[in-house]
């Protein structure tokens, strides 16, 4: 354990992420922490190999760090996907934690993306290379500490990622623009099932355009179903648009790519159910984000899905259209299901929220850096 003598400065707990970006969970989370760090009384810093123009004020890049290293610095490690930075972090002596928000499994990439399905196996060795240095391993659910466990973390413990679930919830300006183009469709009947998440083969957008094909078929033939989020699959964004077009879908479905804040809480305004087919979730934020929004959230239990939302929505045992298409009929239909659902999905919010996750990680960092001065 590291601390700062009575006379010395603070002890520096910097953190380390691959991309630092507006728009994704891990970024939000990193941005969070490093306000949190701060607050309890660390120097903190944030060194990233890339980072987003929007954010170039709030991060160094990682080669930067020996211009900024003192004695007694802990590092924090954001791990997501795989990255040199791994490599440098392994090379330090820095006493290292590693905040595992998990990556997707390379065969979910499998016939799509050979480079992102090598860089997936890849990220694997990574998580077991840094178990050697790490002290501690957090994991966003009890789903990705058992990755920890595997890959031979001796110390660990579960801690929600961090989000800032005000910008969704409901009241919260939306995009006045964005808004009134959903309105306007809106107008002509029908439900609005909504998704968050990027663009590629593991979050299951194929499955979704399934379910709404049978929903439009069995229930409600002005459904439509849009899709919120950027990609890193342009092969699987090509063949998920011509599915739609082979299907008759093209005018029901909704690709929007990445979104403002702003234009994110529109959507979630608009919409009727939140859908989630995922095949591999190591938390889940969007599924919190609509609870915080108030729509009900249908959602396949794969990955940490499940504890994610506790008893606030609509869990799946399986991906059949049909059976799904009826899942989201009770959620629009059933007004006494959905406002139970919508209620727990107001109570489930607050546990997650920074103000209760932030006590727990100051808690398990000074466990490693020692308490703040």
């Amino acid at each position: 354990m590291s601390a700062a003598g009575p006379q010395g400065p603070p002890v520096a707990v910097h953190q380390f992420v691959p991309t630092l970006n507006p728009h994704d969970a891990t970024g939000t989370h990193t941005l969070l922490l490093r306000d949190i760090l701060r607050g309890a009384g660390w120097r903190s810093e944030i060194f990233a190999e890339a980072i987003h123009d929007d954010l170039a004020a709030e991060a160094y890049k990682h080669w930067m760090y020996p211009d900024h290293a003192a004695e007694g610095d802990v590092h924090i490690y954001q791990f997501s996907t795989s990255s040199a930075m791994a490599g440098f972090l392994a090379d330090r002596a820095e006493p290292l934690i590693v905040d595992f928000h998990n990556f997707t499994a390379p065969e979910l990439f499998a016939g799509w993306e050979p480079q992102t399905e090598a860089r997936a196996a890849r990220a694997h060795g990574e998580l077991t290379l840094l178990a050697k240095r790490a002290e501690l391993g957090l994991a966003d659910s009890h789903f990705n500490e058992r990755d920890l466990r595997r890959a031979g973390y001796r110390r660990t413990t579960v801690i929600p990622v961090l989000v800032d679930y005000a910008r969704v919830a409901a009241g919260a300006a939306p995009d006045r623009r964005v808004a009134a183009e959903l309105a306007a469709v809106k107008e002509g009947g029908g439900a609005d099932i909504l998704f968050v998440g990027r663009i590629v083969p593991s979050k299951g957008q194929h499955e979704l355009v399934k379910a709404l094909w049978a929903y439009r078929r069995l229930y409600d033939p002005s459904a439509r179903l849009h899709l919120v989020g950027g990609t890193s699959s342009f092969a699987y964004l090509k063949a998920l648009r011509g599915f739609v077009h082979d299907l008759g879908l093209a005018d029901a479905v909704r690709i929007t790519g990445e979104v403002s804040d702003a234009a994110l809480r529109a959507h979630f305004a608009a919409a009727d159910v939140y859908l989630s087919l995922s095949a591999h979730e190591g938390f889940g934020v969007p599924l919190i984000e609509a609870m915080a929004a108030g729509v009900p959230v249908v959602a396949r239990s794969l990955g940490a899905v499940a504890e994610t939302v506790g008893d606030s929505a609509l869990l799946l045992a399986a991906d059949d259209p049909s059976y799904v298409a009826a899942a989201v009929r009770r959620a629009c239909a059933d007004a006494s299901l959905r406002q139970r659902l919508i209620e727990a999905g107001r109570r489930r919010v607050p546990m997650l929220s920074v103000d209760a996750v932030a006590p727990r990680v100051v808690a398990a960092v000074a466990t490693v850096a020692g308490s703040p001065r």
